[in-house]
């Protein structure tokens, strides 16, 4: 992946240029048919979306208004753009410079007045705002997790995490505390149960990955983008004869669908003077678009079962080696919530928190949108989280915990959230 953001900051070359000019002008062309009246059945529907488009917006202040104005104006040209291609861009977010990291107390108490404002702002635009990590390496902080379910219910569409661990120091392991009282807080913090979905324990997440809740900004204004790309993993996989075959078709598939998302977002970024930080490759999956589909289209077996770990390699293989600039996780997603057939499973018994574990150690993004027993105590959340963390240190890649514990469920119970994105499932024991 470093050599991959080492040639997006270089550049690209006259003949790789060429290539991303004439993919963008395919696209354009089917866009100009479709104005001129060609019948929507004469379209070639993309087999993929822009799950999103961040911009990265250095703040010095919670009450820089215009700037953030400026990042939504830039990102509501940057969605009519895109549209203009023919893509479907499904959110467009904002990244802030972390100002509250390890802020004391009162200056965070203090400062949820401005958050609140600037929820506003953003929400008010269609868009969602990540102030990124409020905590790293302080000393532990007792009114942390009250601060944190009070941020949700003032804001709509603001996310947030903790930094549970880095490069350069390992595991933060009184942030790995802090972060299951928070998780343990935020599960009766609204009452749909929802609130975690809005939090997360980062751990070796970098700057300007463009999915929230871990997304934060460092350095000049930026642009990066997430993909919602399952079905390209599910076109690729289907009839290959083995793994290494499932890559190779992957690694093409993909080449040729986001050269064109690449130029145009560089021409984008490059108008308003932004850093184009690049593509997080990730598939991540949707209703209609499920990853967990895909591998088992290549191992023949359902998820759970021996061949998956496999599987899910041959998927992280692919976005390790493309042609395009890459960031952020750029790895496999196994969100169990947001997966017909991650969920599915889930409810069957085939996968728990052990087997998500595993698969994390080749795939990119740990524990995401897991239910658990509502009962879970701070403590338990936290050795769970603090998993996550070791594996990410020892392994030196960025992974992800968003735990939601359900008020009232035991493991084994069924559970609907009142989210229309999360599919029915079953919580997961925490030794599952």
């Amino acid at each position: 992946m470093a050599g991959d953001q080492q040639r997006g900051r270089a550049g690209v070359s006259r003949r790789a240029a060429l290539a991303l000019l004439g993919g963008f002008a395919a696209g354009m062309r089917r866009n100009a048919s479709a104005d001129a009246g060609t019948p929507a059945a004469a379209m070639t529907p993309r087999r993929f979306r822009i799950r999103a488009l961040t911009a990265g917006v250095p703040l010095r202040s919670l009450t820089e208004l215009a700037t953030v104005d400026a990042a939504l104006d830039f990102l509501d040209t940057a969605r009519a753009t895109f549209a203009s291609a023919a893509y479907d861009v499904q959110t467009t977010r904002v990244a802030i410079t972390p100002l509250l990291l390890d802020a004391p107390p009162a200056l965070r108490a203090g400062a949820l007045p401005a958050l609140a404002a600037l929820d506003r702002r953003v929400h008010g635009r269609g868009s969602s705002l990540s102030i990124g990590p409020v905590f790293a390496h302080a000393a532990p902080d007792p009114s942390l997790a009250a601060w944190a379910a009070e941020l949700i219910r003032a804001t709509q569409a603001t996310f947030f995490s903790v930094a549970v661990s880095s490069p350069a120091r390992g595991v933060h392991e009184t942030a790995v505390t802090m972060t299951g009282s928070i998780i343990s807080a935020l599960a009766t913090a609204i009452a749909d149960g929802t609130a975690n979905f809005r939090f997360g324990a980062a751990a070796n997440i970098p700057a300007g990955t463009p999915f929230f809740p871990a997304g934060f900004h460092s350095g000049e204004a930026s642009l990066a983008v997430g993909l919602e790309s399952a079905n390209l993993v599910a076109d690729a996989f289907a009839g290959a004869p083995d793994a290494s075959a499932a890559t190779d078709r992957l690694r093409t598939s993909l080449n040729c669908e986001l050269r064109p998302v690449e130029l145009l977002a560089r021409q984008l970024a490059a108008q308003s003077g932004r850093r184009y930080i690049g593509i997080d490759a990730s598939p991540a999956p949707g209703l209609d678009s499920s990853i967990g589909a895909a591998l088992e289209s290549l191992t023949g077996r359902s998820i759970g079962d021996p061949t998956t770990l496999r599987a899910c390699a041959a998927v992280t293989a692919a976005l390790r080696s493309l042609d395009v600039a890459t960031c952020g996780y750029s790895g496999l997603m196994l969100p169990v919530l947001e997966d017909p057939v991650l969920a599915a499973r889930a409810a069957e018994g085939r996968i728990g928190l052990s087997r998500l574990l595993l698969y994390s150690s080749v795939c990119g993004t740990g524990l995401d949108v897991v239910p658990v027993p509502g009962e879970s105590d701070a403590a338990a959340l936290a050795a769970v989280v603090g998993d996550v963390a070791a594996l990410a240190a020892r392994l030196s890649k960025p992974l992800s915990v968003r735990l939601f514990p359900v008020p009232g469920k035991r493991a084994g119970d069924t559970v609907a959230l009142p989210n229309p994105l999360l599919c029915a499932s079953r919580v997961l024991a925490l030794d599952s």
